[in-house]
């Protein structure tokens, strides 16, 4: 413990060493043993030393006279440091060199030009003391070397700060452009998803865009009295959207209004994996879609594939929704990933939170958009047993919950398939009287 101690004080103070420095004295090498002394960067007890060189040529000394000591103040020097900086270590500093008598001023930055290229070397300034053979070794500001570039007058130089400003914009574009292509080539679905989503945003938050389709939308002429009486009959039967006009029964119940054009493409989990050649585990699936997952082989068309595999995907999800808010299902649901979109719109459409239940009506509610979207899924003759597993009910229990979707029962080959007759006709749930 005393030796790491030991230790601990040398690295914190400033460490000395003894080397041997051969300098030159009038055309000979002399060989001096100096001791070096390397003094750490401390903001807020010193400044360290600031370099500046100029590129075209300027040499502020060139007319000094030794013996004149007023030529010392034709050039000036001014520092500027930021006080409110992200990086402390790192402040955003600017170095102004003046000359007298001319309006030529040397600007140099740490955040423009050069200086924003990665710095591969770390830099220290040394000064010999000869007298007592010690030789510090300072490092420099923020391990930066100013450029001093010449810039005409105080307009000018706001006209060029201006310019800057813009080329750094330019150049950000460049490179967000740079990474999107990037993206495009080498990383992965998700990703690529993800930022043709937030590209498509970013188009449609444009103000002329905007412009554009609210102009548009005056144009149509909205039947409010349609909608409100769609919405409410809904609301009323506590079912998913419905059509009773609809002559097939794959527009009974509008696909295109339960599962919504922009949740398709957090729907392709399954629509993967079939792909890769992969099998569903029935720990993280259903056993509904684990036994209809074969159904994908038979479609030649990657369409109609993405489209039984989504909606495969969209039952899973609402069935561990429904596992989350229960006191029997949570278990099965603690590893399973809800994508936030559905996430959102299920907490809205269900009145659920992270550590409320569902309530008796809108766990019917649920369970009626599982049963029309298995319907979907068994191309509208569907065998209720397996479902019936996964929801954690009794068949004979969830047989109303059909019929109250407009469903009837058929044998076929012995077996019970639950089917949807159009146009539809609704039934209401019988419930028992109290005695």
């Amino acid at each position: 413990m005393a030796k790491s101690k030991e230790k601990k004080r040398k690295s914190t103070k400033e460490e000395e060493e003894e080397q041997t420095l051969d300098v030159k004295k009038g055309g000979k090498l002399e060989t001096l043993d100096v001791k070096i002394k390397a003094i750490d960067e401390n903001p807020d007890k010193r400044t360290a030393p600031i370099i500046g060189y100029f590129p075209s040529g300027y040499d502020p000394l060139k007319n000094r006279d030794e013996n004149d000591s007023e030529s010392e103040s034709n050039s000036n020097v001014k520092v500027y440091k930021s006080v409110n900086s992200r990086n402390p270590k790192n402040p955003r500093m600017q170095v102004v060199v003046g000359v007298n008598g001319s309006h030529v001023n040397f600007v140099g930055t740490n955040y423009s030009g050069n200086a924003t290229r990665p710095q591969l070397c770390n830099y220290a300034l040394g000064v010999l003391d000869k007298a007592t053979g010690v030789l510090k070794m300072v490092p420099i500001a923020a391990n930066r070397i100013f450029r001093l570039e010449p810039k005409l007058g105080s307009l000018e130089q706001g006209e060029n700060d201006i310019q800057d400003e813009g080329q750094e914009a330019i150049a950000t574009e460049e490179k967000a452009d740079k990474f999107r292509k990037l993206t495009l080539m080498y990383s992965t679905k998700k990703d690529i998803r993800r930022d043709v989503k937030r590209e498509t945003l970013r188009q449609t938050e444009d103000p002329g865009m905007q412009e554009d389709m609210d102009q548009k939308l005056k144009g149509i002429k909205i039947n409010t009295e349609a909608l409100e009486a769609i919405t409410s009959s809904a609301n009323a039967r506590n079912i998913p959207p419905y059509d009773l006009e609809a002559t097939a029964a794959d527009k009974a119940y509008p696909l295109d209004r339960i599962i919504l054009n922009g949740e398709w493409d957090y729907l392709l989990d399954i629509f993967e994996l079939a792909q890769a050649g992969s099998g569903l585990t029935p720990d993280v699936y259903p056993s509904f879609v684990c036994n209809r997952v074969y159904k994908l082989e038979d479609f030649k068309d990657d369409s109609k594939k993405k489209k039984i595999a989504g909606i495969l995907s969209y039952i899973t999800h609402l069935i561990k929704y429904k596992d989350k808010h229960s006191m029997d299902g949570v278990s099965s649901s603690k590893r399973h990933k809800l994508p936030s979109i559905l996430s959102q719109k299920f907490s809205s459409m269900f009145g659920t939170t992270n550590e409320k239940r569902i309530q008796e009506d809108k766990q019917r509610l649920l369970i009626s958009y599982v049963l029309v979207l298995t319907l979907f899924a068994d191309d509208f003759r569907s065998d209720p047993s397996d479902i019936a597993k996964d929801l954690r009910m009794n068949p004979l229990t969830l047989r109303p919950h059909y019929e109250y979707l407009g469903c009837k029962f058929v044998w076929e080959n012995k077996v019970l398939l639950a089917t949807l007759p159009v146009p539809l006709e609704f039934h209401t749930l019988k419930r028992k009287r109290r005695r």
